[in-house]
């Protein structure tokens, strides 16, 4: 089984909100457990204080690097996020550099497989999203990159 066909196989089950899965083909076994949406505890009900007759004016939504034109480099699998190819190697990136499209950003690995996440886009990258070491999931954000020429 190919990472194609893995990532495909991550998808279908994401969508059809399987929480637990297992596959042995030969000597390949693959097995999935997803984490279920537990459901948020509740607080107790607290009564509001008098609000004034005068209207305030409401905050500006915080903006998203999405809203700044940033393009977002999001997780495609579920695995521990890297920034180095080895522990004590320097990192593949740093914020500030500037990178190239198909450049290595960082590794995930998932099932002792070692995946490469490359650069869609052109850029600088502005900031960097998540930990070393740290789980991902599928679509996580990873890093925002302003693409050249912006």
């Amino acid at each position: 089984m190919d990472f194609e066909a893995i990532n495909k196989l991550i998808d279908t089950l994401i969508a059809k909100q399987v929480e637990e899965f297992e596959l042995e083909e030969g000597e390949l076994r693959i097995f999935i457990k997803r984490q279920s949406a537990a459901p948020a505890p509740t607080a107790p009900l607290a009564v509001a204080p008098a609000v004034s007759s005068q209207a305030t004016p409401a905050a500006p939504a915080p903006s998203t690097p999405e809203d700044e034109g940033l393009v977002i480099v999001r997780s495609p699998i579920v695995g521990t996020f890297y920034t180095s190819p080895s522990p004590g190697s320097p990192e593949f990136i740093k914020i500030g550099d500037v990178v190239e499209v198909g450049q290595v950003l960082c590794i995930i690995e998932a099932m002792k497989l070692m995946n490469e996440i490359e650069a869609e886009v052109a850029g600088t990258v502005v900031q960097r999203l998540v930990t070393n070491g740290q789980p991902v999931e599928y679509g996580e954000k990873l890093y925002s990159i302003r693409p050249a020429g912006k």
